[in-house]
């Protein structure tokens, strides 16, 4: 069994039950410049995730097999880059396809959801001995996190298992918000400013004896750490990013009324305020029956929310510093069950790549459009992914970080892409 947040979340939540009168919540390091004005080369470089919850079906969305046994009722669409068609319930992103890249042949080991989306989000397979940090968690903590008020890694949207810390620490844990779009809770005092003082103050003498008698349970509960980034937090101007009441009703309707549609373009606004790694959520795939049902009316809040998210990055020069990537932790059977579903396949699936300069207009790998192999053509790690986009995030995957029981693990052991790497030719 994995471990889950719930003792973190419950210490957290019990925290800011005690200290609601001083209206704190979490978060990250000092402003000295502002994010939002930097573009292109200038502004750090950062991850956004589309994270399919639920394992959604390649054969629905970027390798349709229309026509053919295992196809079903899909029909398929061409798209921007010649000779490459999608699935038809994607028309926005079809057109847009010419800005990223698909692999068609992703192999994953892990069939069951907690163990196949713990080892997709960190390129490792569960081991009890060790828990990995999430790829998000990583590009902070690597790149670093100067000039913000806010979390560096945020996870928008539902979803059991977000992305973790792991060794690095439950500091890095991603910041959670489930209903994208609102304002923060808990971030403004409900007394004076002056009461708000004195409560600090008296938390603080608490808060010292604590510390000079239990120092090692002190550094454990990040009870200081937490007040101060949350005090800071309080007053930054930064916070607007997590909310989407100055973006006009035209951009809202573009993104879709949905909470993934707010949550991509809340991804933005934080991308373009320099936060390193976002992660959005669109959940609702697990379509062991009714599968076209259900991966049509997810594509619906996929389609607009995506193909928005794009345009405005490319518009505001922010897509050749920041690498979006759209996958689940697995995809679905090429066999349509007696439930007309599909079941969990995690032998040759999709993903759709792009931005931070990576190669545009690939199409890498092929599943068997009569489902007879359970290989697909040119199969992709999903290890070598992680990889790749470490690589052109300027963070080497090979680079050994220490566990705090002083073991050495290679942040990512999958091997480059030459497909997706301008370098390589």
């Amino acid at each position: 069994m994995l471990h889950r947040f719930d003792s973190f979340l419950a210490s957290r939540r019990r925290f800011l039950q005690v200290s609601a009168g001083f209206g704190v919540s979490l978060m990250l390091p000092a402003l000295e410049g502002r994010a939002a004005e930097r573009r292109g080369a200038e502004r750090a470089t950062s991850l956004i995730t589309l994270w399919m919850n639920g394992g959604p079906s390649q054969l629905e969305t970027w390798d349709p097999h229309p026509g053919t046994v295992i196809g079903g009722p899909t029909r398929a669409i061409d798209t921007s880059v010649p000779g490459l068609q999608i699935a038809a319930d994607l028309p926005r992103m079809a057109e847009r396809m010419k800005h990223l890249s698909v692999i068609r042949s992703l192999t994953s080991k892990e069939g069951d959801h907690e163990r196949g989306t713990y080892f997709v989000k960190t390129g490792y397979r569960p081991d009890p001995t060790v828990t990995h940090p999430a790829i998000g968690a990583v590009v902070p903590y690597q790149l670093g996190t100067d000039h913000l008020e806010i979390p560096a890694y945020v996870s928008l949207g539902g979803g059991e298992w977000p992305g973790r810390g792991g060794y690095l620490g439950d500091q890095h844990d991603a910041f959670r918000i489930f209903e994208p779009g609102n304002s923060i809770q808990n971030l403004r005092a409900r007394v004076s400013d002056k009461r708000q003082e004195r409560r600090l103050s008296g938390l603080d003498v608490v808060s010292q004896t604590f510390r000079a008698q239990r120092q090692v349970q002190a550094e454990r509960s990040l009870h200081g750490q937490t007040i101060d980034k949350a005090l800071r937090m309080m007053s930054s101007e930064q916070l607007e990013a997590f909310e989407v009441d100055q973006e006009s009703e035209a951009t809202l309707q573009r993104y879709g009324d949905s909470s993934f549609g707010r949550g991509c373009l809340v991804a933005r606004r934080l991308i373009e305020t320099g936060v390193r790694s976002v992660e959005v959520t669109l959940s609702g795939f697990d379509s062991h029956a009714n599968n076209f049902e259900t991966q049509t009316a997810r594509c619906e809040q996929l389609d607009p929310a995506f193909a928005s998210l794009l345009d405005d990055l490319r518009e505001r020069d922010l897509y050749d510093s920041t690498i979006i990537l759209c996958l689940g932790e697995f995809g679905r059977t090429p066999r349509i069950n007696g439930l007309e579903g599909r079941d969990h396949w995690p032998g040759g699936f999709s993903c759709v790549v792009g931005g931070g300069g990576l190669k545009s207009g690939q199409v890498i790998g092929a599943t068997d459009p009569e489902g007879e192999q359970t290989s697909p053509v040119d199969p992709v790690p999903v290890q070598n992914l992680y990889a790749t986009i470490l690589q052109q995030l300027n963070i080497d995957p090979a680079e050994e970080l220490i566990t705090p029981i002083g073991r050495p693990l290679a942040i990512c052991e999958g091997s480059l892409i030459p497909k997706l790497l301008v370098d390589a030719g």
